[in-house]
């Protein structure tokens, strides 16, 4: 069956230089089993699949695959996904706000000035991590432990371990080892500077790194980190990518009750119809 398809650029608003999604359109009638496969086939980080909403206040449902699993909640294929749905002929409701369905549950979205941007979810887990892991970061990231200004929880669904650096410039030129963990790292730019601050972010597969360029679930955990802590304002732009030869760019904002919000823009790179 042809089932129309699209690829599109996340955080960016210059096709090439974000984080890419695949998005099944259509997705409905595709078994577990078929979106696994094609997941693992299209071999990028994640691949989405639209769907009829389960729940009623649902404007629709997407299930979430990278090439080897399905995952509940994941930041850079909600923005991703709702784009293709808009563009599909989506529209939202009068409140001008996007309610979507996941295995994590109903994630708020809303147009903005910057694009698109969703509600990021509470934090599952925060606080200080324990030595014994902080240890295994430091020798994974080849940083020493005196040069970590705070390590904190920053779970919001992937695990993340957030590690804040002194600056921008020592985020960039961190070369890690294989990591013990989800982890993210961040530093400051300097007042006055484009963008505030400069993520990476670092996933174990198979006892080697890989380098997610532009990470929605980090930064959404990393704001409400730095916000907390009065690290940071907002609104701020979050620069990610820039060590991957990418230019991401992360919107963080804040709602009328301190709510976190996470957008930036989405490009259509690739559009037509896939046969599944």
């Amino acid at each position: 069956m042809m089932r129309a398809f699209c690829q599109v650029d996340v955080f960016t608003d210059v096709p090439y230089r974000g984080n890419p999604l695949a998005v099944v359109v259509d997705g409905e009638g595709l078994s577990t089993e078929d979106m696994r496969r094609f997941a693992a086939w299209t071999n990028l980080s994640e691949t989405t699949f639209l769907l009829p909403p389960a729940a009623p206040e649902a404007d629709y449902q997407v299930r979430i695959f990278t090439p080897t699993g399905e995952l509940p909640f994941a930041g850079h294929p909600t923005l991703g996904t709702c784009h293709a749905w808009l563009e599909a002929g989506g529209v939202p409701r009068e409140d001008g706000e996007i309610t979507q369905e996941c295995g994590a549950g109903l994630i708020r979205l809303r147009r903005t000035d910057a694009g698109l941007a969703f509600q990021a979810p509470p934090l599952l887990r925060s606080g200080p991590v324990e030595d014994e892991l902080v240890e295994l970061v430091s020798e994974a990231l080849r940083i020493p432990r005196d040069d970590m200004v705070d390590v904190e929880w920053a779970d919001n669904g992937p695990g993340w371990v957030a590690v804040l650096l002194a600056d921008a410039d020592a985020v960039l030129a961190v070369r890690p080892g294989p990591v013990p963990h989800d982890v993210g790292v961040v530093g400051p730019y300097p007042e006055g500077s484009p963008c505030a601050f400069e993520l990476r972010a670092f996933t174990p597969v198979h006892g080697t790194t890989v380098e997610d360029p532009v990470t929605g679930s980090l930064n959404a955990s990393v704001a409400q980190w730095l916000l907390r802590t009065g690290r940071a304002t907002a609104p701020y732009v979050a620069s990610q990518g820039a060590a991957l030869g990418r230019a991401g760019r992360v919107h963080v904002s804040t709602g009328e009750q301190g709510e976190v919000w996470v957008g930036g823009s989405v490009v259509t790179c690739v559009s037509g119809r896939v046969v599944l």
